[in-house]
């Protein structure tokens, strides 16, 4: 039976809170749940500074043996699917991805009610949470590529699973905040002309180094097509597109000729 992975993230979680913040009803109650040890459970909650290491020993067994029976299979499709999350700007970007994040912020932000905001402001935290579970995701991967030892799926799957949620969420805010509606107080399902813009500007920022490394005529148009989508480009992607050829400069003014004699 596969276990339940809301168990085994609590599990995680208790086991991650340092140990004077860790709440000792809570780990006791966890690995209550598991091994149904009544006279171990009570002895945890009488004698908490001497069963405290009993109890990590006891969950983190516990905790390794429930991740590795998540198979190698579904972590594979898990990692396919963070390699789709990747390549968003904001995951592997090395400039401060919170500049154009706020660039995204509605003029009528402050009219909106506040749970529509909270959306916005939410999606901010949830960007900053996915580039650090990103970084570590990749630097585990590295490690065991220097040392030459494959990474372990149970080592993976906490970050790709977090990752995987994590940008549900972000869609989900994002479409609830640029949807709705201020006039009928409702959040609209189309795709409406400001996410189509933020969507064609992540198409340009990820393809754009593609281009510059092999110039074809179908991706050419392909970015030129969703720059013109793109709500108020910025001066950077401006320049950048017209030194790669995919969009015309402005012209230089003509030289006044001067008047004949």
């Amino acid at each position: 039976m596969t276990p339940d992975p809301k168990l085994t993230r609590r599990i995680q979680n208790w086991l991650e809170t340092p140990e004077k913040k860790r709440s000792i009803m809570e780990g006791a109650t966890l690995l209550l749940k598991m091994n149904n040890n009544k006279v171990l459970y009570r002895n945890i909650l009488m004698f908490p500074n001497k069963y405290m290491k009993v109890l990590e020993q006891e969950l983190q067994k516990r905790l390794n043996y429930r991740l590795q029976q998540h198979t190698h299979e579904e972590v594979e499709t898990m990692r396919e699917e963070v390699k789709k999350i990747e390549q968003r700007r904001f995951l592997l970007q090395e400039e401060n991805p919170a500049k154009e994040f706020k660039a995204g912020k509605r003029e009528d932000h402050d009219l909106l009610p506040e749970e529509i905001q909270a959306a916005y402001a939410d999606n901010l935290g949830i960007m900053q949470r996915m580039r650090m579970l990103h970084g570590k995701l990749v630097l585990l991967e590295e490690q065991a590529e220097k040392s030459n030892t494959v990474c372990k799926d149970s080592d993976r799957y906490p970050f790709l699973k977090e990752l995987i949620e994590l940008d549900k969420q972000y869609h989900e805010n994002w479409q609830k905040y640029d949807g709705y509606n201020l006039e009928k107080g409702t959040v609209e399902q189309n795709l409406d002309a400001r996410a189509a813009s933020r969507r064609a500007a992540n198409f340009i920022n990820l393809q754009k180094g593609r281009y510059r490394n092999n110039p074809t005529d179908e991706l050419k148009k392909q970015l030129a097509d969703n720059y013109a989508l793109v709500v108020n480009p910025t001066e950077k992607m401006t320049a950048e597109l017209i030194e790669l050829g995919v969009i015309s400069g402005p012209e230089a003014p003509a030289e006044e000729k001067a008047p004949e004699q």
